[in-house]
């Protein structure tokens, strides 16, 4: 198999495994939300706060310091196994004696028990890390997906039969837990690499090296991603944190599916093609085509379509979570932006200013968070969306010379579908006028809007258009014999 068609089998497995995963989450969560009330969901939401901070150290940078390292071998991935095992289990140790003090923050009582269980994610990630970490590297994308869907059904069926059975929050976090710890078992199972009995401290301190900017980097990000709950949680009611939650997480849900398959497949093949620049612009170039002709009519059309859609699916309880939706509808549309530049950078092995923009960015995006707080949740919701267009410039800046691929030409590729999305979703949100039921209206928005961006693809010759359907042939019958493993 050649390597761009390599690179096509291994998107296509990481993509169908991201889509199984997320629209069995999605449903799962569908159904959990008719079942449970709103202000259940704020408790995980003050959690996963700092579960989430936690798991940028599981990683500590040295997974994509792995990825990133030309000829790693088994001494450098059972290095980085055992450091990452023994330092999980001292967070977990911190995090076990600190779950008081998070509940006294949140002067919530019972979180203490919830951050205690939850914060097992933690130790099980740990123990997964590096098995991700050589899948990635061996371009074996097929594992992830037996190991997603199976944590994914499994923790769906055991969250769904709590939540019936009245367990309330506990529902959630089973649901969670179970999905890392299933998933983590297949994983090991079935990826053939095991850690060997050797240790080698000179290994971890040149992955370090590289990954600890990754880190720093990282941990900015999400530190800056959770102060949002954080504040939220700790200045407003527990409602106004689950509708901002559920506002974000379902275009998050759709942008997993794109944008993680392309950034987890093309990191490991940029970085293979490092001393080359021009074949890492090439790529960087195809991937913001190809991800935002894709992803831009998806958030357009879910941001079109965010009233009856959730009216439908999750009850008029959850209709405040709306306004919530449509804007990160729009900052989520960008995304194909950021991860293909930041990917750029990191393959080409400078951490050190992928740590730099970061602590830009942050100072900026912090400063607009402070500002918004007093205003309301939906004014710190649409602060997020002007600091992703600051992000923009921010992250495509450093590739004008790395790559010589400025943010203005960037934004030239992406022109096409931005366009048609906008002109398709205005077309689209005319239907709601014809006082329909909302079975109706999203039974002649959804097929109407693809129709829409299908027909104006083939009329304006978009040439992504062109390129998603030259890999969809591939995989037809009788065209599979240049994608096999």
């Amino acid at each position: 198999m050649d390597n761009r068609s390599k690179v096509v089998s291994n998107l296509i497995w990481r993509f169908f495994e991201r889509c199984g995963a997320q629209l069995v989450s999605f449903a799962v969560s569908i159904v959990l939300a008719r079942i449970l009330e709103p202000s259940l969901y704020a408790p995980i939401s003050k959690v996963t706060v700092i579960t989430a901070i936690l798991m940028v150290f599981v990683d500590s940078g040295m997974a994509n310091a792995l990825i990133q390292k030309k000829d790693p071998d088994d001494l450098d991935f059972s290095s980085v196994f055992y450091f990452n095992v023994c330092f999980c289990l001292l967070l977990y140790v911190a995090l076990f004696f600190a779950a008081p003090l998070i509940a006294a923050l949140y002067k919530t009582p019972q979180l203490t028990p919830l951050v205690r269980v939850l914060g097992l994610t933690v130790v099980v990630a740990g123990i997964k890390n590096v098995q991700q970490a050589y899948v990635s590297k061996t371009m074996q994308f097929k594992r992830f997906f037996f190991a997603t869907l199976g944590g994914t059904l499994f923790s769906a069926v055991l969250g769904i039969s709590m939540a019936r059975r009245g367990f309330g929050v506990w529902a959630l976090v089973a649901q969670q837990l179970s999905n890392v710890t299933v998933n983590t078992g297949i994983l090991w199972f079935t990826v053939g690499w095991r850690p060997k009995a050797m240790f080698s401290l000179e290994r971890l301190k040149g992955l370090l090296g590289y990954g600890w900017k990754l880190l720093s980097a990282s941990l900015l990000d999400t530190v800056y991603l959770q102060l949002y709950p954080l504040l939220i949680g700790i200045r407003y009611a527990d409602a106004e944190l689950a509708f901002f939650e559920r506002g974000r997480n379902w275009p998050n849900l759709l942008v997993e599916n794109i944008n993680y398959s392309i950034d987890s497949v093309l990191l490991p093949v940029m970085s293979s093609q490092q001393e080359h620049r021009q074949q890492v612009r090439e790529m960087t170039r195809r991937a913001i085509k190809t991800s935002s002709y894709i992803m831009m009519p998806l958030m357009a059309g879910l941001a079109v379509c965010a009233e009856p859609l959730v009216r439908l699916l999750m009850t008029e309880k959850w209709l405040p979570a709306v306004p919530f939706l449509q804007v990160f509808c729009v900052i989520y549309a960008f995304y194909p932006l950021h991860t293909a530049n930041l990917n750029a950078i990191k393959a080409m092995g400078r951490s050190d200013v992928f740590l730099k923009l970061e602590l830009l960015k942050k100072a900026l995006e912090t400063l607009i968070l402070l500002v918004t707080l007093r205003f309301g949740v939906l004014a710190m919701a649409l602060g997020q969306l002007c600091s992703g267009v600051a992000a923009q410039l921010i992250n495509a800046w450093p590739n004008r010379k790395l790559l010589d691929y400025a943010y203005l030409q960037q934004l030239k590729d992406m022109a096409p579908a931005v366009l048609l999305s906008l002109g398709m979703a205005a077309l689209v949100s005319t239907i709601r006028f014809l006082g329909l039921s909302d079975w109706l209206t999203l039974l002649l928005q959804v097929p109407a809007g693809v129709a829409v961006y299908v027909a104006g693809s083939l009329l304006l010759r978009i040439d992504s258009f062109q390129y998603v359907l030259s890999i969809l042939r591939r995989y037809l019958p009788g065209n599979r014999q240049e994608v096999r493993e």
